[in-house]
């Protein structure tokens, strides 16, 4: 494998959160005065940030609302994310054989740190990560790549040395704007044909095929 590292997003990439990320939809929905949302409407949203997840569904831009959403939101799923969290099959196996290898890993997401740190942690791979980025620790949101970026100089590795794995087009403009490699994975919501507009290495059905990709 000629990658020194190999750097992911969390949701609809390694893991499925949807159950949590419902609840704080739906309460944030209700505290606010919002009809429920329809379920994929939710899933949609998924790898946005939560203020631009809000105003997808609602329509509504205005700062203090969206911050408001946010708000509410951490108020109902605070814990219960890692509670509730299911890794995708062959997740756990391909962070440990990275890790084994002596490729170092990471995650740079949206989802705010603390909680992927909680969800690793529960599944007991926060030990093999060499580095963990979330949403809070960046000024620009993904598809900027001061994340990636971030990742990629505290780790030491050159770029050409570097994957980056995600789910949605977002993460695909983050690897292309990093300058690094990307692959898809489609555990989410976009489907392959979406990711034809982007530099590509591979697009991966699954992280059990991304693993037999990988030569692992």
């Amino acid at each position: 494998m000629r990658y020194k590292a190999a750097l992911f997003d969390f949701d609809y990439t390694l893991g499925d959160a949807t159950a949590s990320i419902y609840e704080g939809y739906c309460y944030g929905f209700e505290k606010m005065g919002y009809p429920q949302p329809d379920l994929e409407a939710v899933r949609r949203t998924v790898g946005y940030i939560l203020e631009d997840g809000f105003t997808m569904i609602t329509g509504q831009a205005d700062d203090a609302k969206r911050k408001e959403f946010r708000a509410w939101f951490q108020e109902k799923v605070e814990g219960r994310q890692a509670e509730l969290t299911k890794l995708f099959p062959g997740a756990e196996e391909l962070l440990r054989t990275l890790h084994a290898r002596g490729i170092k890993v990471g995650v740079v997401t949206s989802k705010r740190v603390t909680t992927l740190r909680d969800i690793l942690r529960r599944y007991e791979l926060l030990d093999l990560m060499d580095i963990t980025i979330g949403g809070e620790m960046v000024k620009r949101p993904k598809p900027d790549p001061e994340g990636l970026s971030t990742a990629i100089e505290t780790l030491g590795v050159e770029r050409g040395e570097v994957l980056y794995c995600g789910d949605t087009v977002i993460d695909a403009g983050t690897a292309q704007n990093a300058g690094v490699d990307f692959s898809a994975v489609l555990n989410g919501t976009t489907p392959a044909e979406e990711f034809e507009r982007f530099p590509y290495v591979h697009i991966a059905p699954d992280l059990v095929e991304l693993t037999a990709w990988l030569g692992l």
